[in-house]
């Protein structure tokens, strides 16, 4: 029986369907509200404007199905086993980044706002999303310029005797020590919230009436407090724009050349466009499929579904989906292709904002493959090297030694693949016995057929790191797999005197090369190599720093009866540091996980006796 065939034997009702190639591999994941007809529709060519197609049914040489009762059951099994088996005709979102939110607990005593990654169904409120973690540090760090909060966790701020710096620079309004009534510190909350949600004018409303009641009641100070905020909301309100009168809403732009596309995201919040998100994708079949399957990845894996969303193009599962989402967002939500007016306006903007995009990203993919061809020949390496790995030791006396390695992908960071090594088998100060742990762990067969063989390696340091390194190299029978350099960094010189001061070009060594080679500085083959260095000592100290910083509590508290390994780490988790440990109160401790009050006052006194 041949594959079409196959189709015509299989069920009307709604399911899934998974298509695999000669090899058994699945490599599309589809779902139908009829099984047959749709999985038929892959073999017709009359008239199928899905061109595509036809270079997934060459590949495909057996089709399974599953049923389920329902259409929105075949969607949500169609998400897991994408997400599952990663095939290669479905849309990959894998550079698609967390989104960043500020939330808020009213509930608590004298709330406070934070930056949170998730949104669990706990109470609270959240506002954004924000496509960065920056953004919202950002918004949060003008925000409390207007509304003087509190910064630190309750208990943390509880614990000091008298407000912190925050307090004296106007930012914190202290309501640890008593500076502010609760309900005082109430309202500054409500109009933060008010100023999140976009609405301006509301605010500006509420905190007249505060500053003209106090001022009827002949309290100066506050009505005084009252009116500096209102010049600060005021001016902020006015830098606001309206786009468009509404709820929530997410703009979706879409732009393709071949199997290039680019996706862009306008976030409109309270009637303002409050940010926007541009997520690259590679994509086989026809533009329809592209948008819902983005819409269905997208919004069912922890993003914020807005009210309503707004398409470039109609897609025929937008009813069904809508009423998927609106069962997550726990509200009606609204998906529609406009065809007229604002709203259409807004789609074609984040078209525009796409296909910029698009042309940015290929322009800069073309300078960074120019960057490397340069590279290659004025170094004359074997190849042009697409995988640059660089790696660093950081040690301080041979305690807490660590390795890190960088890798540059294409000339851009590859920070997926950065890797940190412990080193475990090197006692006392020796970076090449180290740098020969850390080889061997990078180089051994698991390692190498999960990482591949890099195009280049970068060493940092002279000619004298770049001989050891290839007797490294030599006894692990890697000579000649990949090219070597070393980068010796710039030296500040002086003359006799001391008064003239010169600084040294930065040097590139060779293997079998006495001279250096000296690249123009500044010029892009230089900084490509001069940046993954620095990648490499940055990643290192960073881990360095993490370790000393574990061991310094662990110390501290090691030998103190009742504090085990489960406990030293609760308390590392929520401390950090010996310095924050000794600040807390004996009710602080008692806040982690598994802490008594017997054990935590023995920690507290047996910290204070020291």
């Amino acid at each position: 029986m041949t594959l079409e065939e196959k189709v015509q034997h299989f069920p009307t009702s709604p399911g899934v369907y998974l298509m695999r190639d000669d090899a058994g591999v699945i490599i599309y994941v589809g779902k139908a509200r009829n099984l047959r007809q749709r999985v038929r529709s892959y073999f017709s060519t009359a008239g199928d404007s899905r061109y595509h197609v036809k270079f997934l049914m060459a590949r495909v040489r057996d089709i399974e199905v599953t049923l389920t009762d329902t259409e929105k059951e075949a969607l949500l099994l169609e998400n897991t086993l994408i997400k599952q088996h990663h095939p290669r005709y479905n849309l990959s979102l894998k550079d698609d980044k967390t989104y960043f939110s500020l939330r808020v607990n009213p509930g608590e005593e004298f709330p406070r706002f934070t930056v949170v990654r998730k949104r669990p169904r706990d109470g609270a409120h959240y506002f954004g999303p924000y496509s960065s973690g920056v953004a919202a540090r950002e918004v949060l760090r003008q925000m409390v310029r207007m509304f003087p909060l509190r910064h630190y966790p309750l208990a943390t701020c509880m614990a000091r005797s008298r407000p912190c710096l925050y307090h004296q620079i106007g930012q914190c309004s202290a309501p640890c020590q008593g500076m502010i009534t609760r309900e005082a510190y109430g309202a500054l909350v409500s109009g933060a919230m008010l100023f999140l949600e976009g609405k301006g004018k509301q605010l500006v409303a509420e905190f007249k009436r505060r500053m003209f009641e106090a001022s009827e009641q002949m309290l100066y100070e506050e009505a005084a407090r009252w009116r500096n905020l209102l010049r600060s909301v005021e001016v902020t309100v006015e830098k606001q724009k309206v786009v468009l009168q509404g709820g929530d809403i997410d703009v979706v732009g879409f732009y393709r050349d071949g199997n290039r596309i680019e996706l862009a995201l306008l976030f409109i919040r309270a009637g303002a466009l409050t940010g926007s998100r541009l997520i690259p994708v590679s994509w086989e079949l026809d533009d329809m499929t592209a948008v819902a399957e983005f819409l269905q990845r997208h919004y069912l894996d922890d993003a914020p579904i807005p009210e309503e969303i707004l398409l470039p193009l109609e897609i025929e599962e937008s009813r069904l989906l809508a009423e998927l989402l609106g069962e997550v967002r726990g509200g009606r939500v609204t998906i529609s292709f406009p065809r007229r007016g604002t709203k259409r306006e807004l789609v074609a903007l984040a078209c525009k904002n796409a296909q910029s995009a698009y042309r940015e990203r290929d322009e800069k993919r073309a300078s960074a493959e120019g960057t490397l061809v340069e590279l290659s020949q004025r170094l004359k390496l074997s190849r042009i090297p697409q995988q640059i790995e660089c790696y660093d030791i950081s040690t301080i006396q041979g305690r807490f030694s660590v390795g890190s390695r960088a890798v540059f992908t294409g000339g851009s960071a590859d920070r997926g693949r950065y890797r940190h090594y412990r080193i475990r088998t090197v006692e006392g100060q020796d970076d090449f016995a180290m740098l020969r742990e850390v080889f061997q762990r990078r180089f051994r067969a698991d390692t190498l057929e999960k990482d591949g063989l890099p195009d280049l390696v970068v060493v940092d340091g002279g000619v004298g790191q770049l001989n050891a390194v290839q007797g490294i190299l030599l006894e692990l029978e890697l000579t000649g797999r990949f090219d070597l350099v070393s980068l010796a960094k710039s030296r500040v010189t002086s003359d006799a005197g001391g008064s003239e001061v010169a600084k040294s070009d930065e040097r590139i060594f060779l293997p079998g090369r006495k001279n250096p080679v000296v690249l123009r500085q500044n010029s892009a083959p230089l900084l490509l190599l001069a940046a993954i260095r620095d990648e490499a000592h940055r990643f290192a100290i960073e881990y360095h720093r993490k370790l000393r910083g574990k061991e310094g509590i662990a110390s501290a508290i090691d030998g103190i009866p009742g504090i085990g390994p489960r406990r030293r780490i609760s308390l590392l988790k929520q401390f950090g540091s010996v310095q924050r440990l000794a600040e807390a109160t004996v009710e602080d401790i008692m806040t982690v996980p598994g802490m008594g009050r017997s054990v935590a006052e023995n920690l507290y006194r047996s910290l204070h006796e020291e």
